[in-house]
């Protein structure tokens, strides 16, 4: 998010794209073959791309990664992001640097599941970020969030859903992370992590009612006090919701980015038919 809070940008770089329907029809068995780099935008420019690449269109090293026309190099003290994309559905060119700076790392990744098939490492929940974009002209910097996942199985075999959310605080930020698993149980992360990336588990703030998207999608939070207010809608899919909040966190008045996610619904037919008009994956 940027400082003003005029702006806000999301990117991720898949290897085996949990989200693709590609991936799900051929079975799973080759994930580089199934490679993505989502951008969005929020704000004024909006934009979104996510084109999924075969094979072999990836490249990789120890400190880089390149998906098609995009890469990602790590030099040791920061991640320079460079993005040159087609947007969906309209066509249009998206592409800039973006350079993220993180203020410490974190020791170790957390198990999601029981059974250890997914790993989420919040690496540098404290970071900056500078971002330059050409197409559209856009520049602004503010603060940022740095994290990978990894999983052995597919998402909906281990999870029914999850909310997770974001904050940063005076010092630091605060992560909550509330999953329900495939078997019924529960595992609720509530986290503090100071600004060189140390963890800190706190008591589990209060749940908190949040409305339900505009595709019906339910979705809740924590707060110090049991109350939470939507702010801005970012994404708004059957399956999947991220927004913006205003909620009070580690005793702060925050504006968390929240998520939501629904594994049933991702895998319903008709939402798989439906996401190749936000996903395209060009022939070769």
């Amino acid at each position: 998010m940027s400082d003003d809070g005029q702006h806000g940008l999301t990117i991720i770089a898949f290897l085996g794209s949990v989200f693709s329907p590609y991936y799900a029809w051929s079975g799973r068995g080759d994930p580089i073959n199934h490679s993505a780099i989502n951008v969005v935008l929020y704000g004024r420019p909006k934009a979104w791309a996510m084109t999924e690449r075969s094979r072999r269109h990836v490249n990789r090293t120890a400190t880089s990664l390149a998906i098609g026309p995009s890469s990602l190099d790590w030099d040791g003290t920061s991640l320079t992001i460079r993005v040159d994309e087609v947007t969906t559905p309209l066509p249009s060119r998206l592409a800039g640097t973006i350079r993220v700076r993180p203020g410490g790392f974190t020791p170790a990744p957390f198990t999601l599941d029981a059974d250890g098939h997914h790993r989420w490492w919040p690496l540098a929940p404290s970071s900056r970020v500078e971002v330059a974009f050409d197409k559209p002209s856009l520049r602004w910097s503010g603060h940022a969030y740095f994290d990978t996942n990894e999983g052995d199985v597919p998402l909906e075999d281990s999870f029914r859903s999850w909310t997770w959310s974001r904050a940063t605080l005076t010092h630091g930020a605060a992560i909550l992370y509330d999953v329900e698993r495939r078997d019924g149980s529960r595992q609720d992360l509530s986290l503090r992590f100071d600004p060189d990336g140390t963890p800190r588990p706190i008591a589990p703030p209060v749940p908190a009612a949040l409305p339900r998207t505009l595709w019906r999608l339910p979705r809740a939070t924590r707060s110090d006090d049991g109350q939470a207010a939507l702010l801005r809608r970012f994404e708004d899919a059957p399956f999947y919701s991220r927004s913006l909040l205003s909620a009070r966190i580690c005793g702060e008045a925050v504006h968390p980015v929240h998520e939501s996610l629904d594994c049933d619904r991702l895998t319903h037919p008709l939402v798989r038919f439906m996401l190749p008009f936000r996903m395209p994956r060009p022939q070769g």
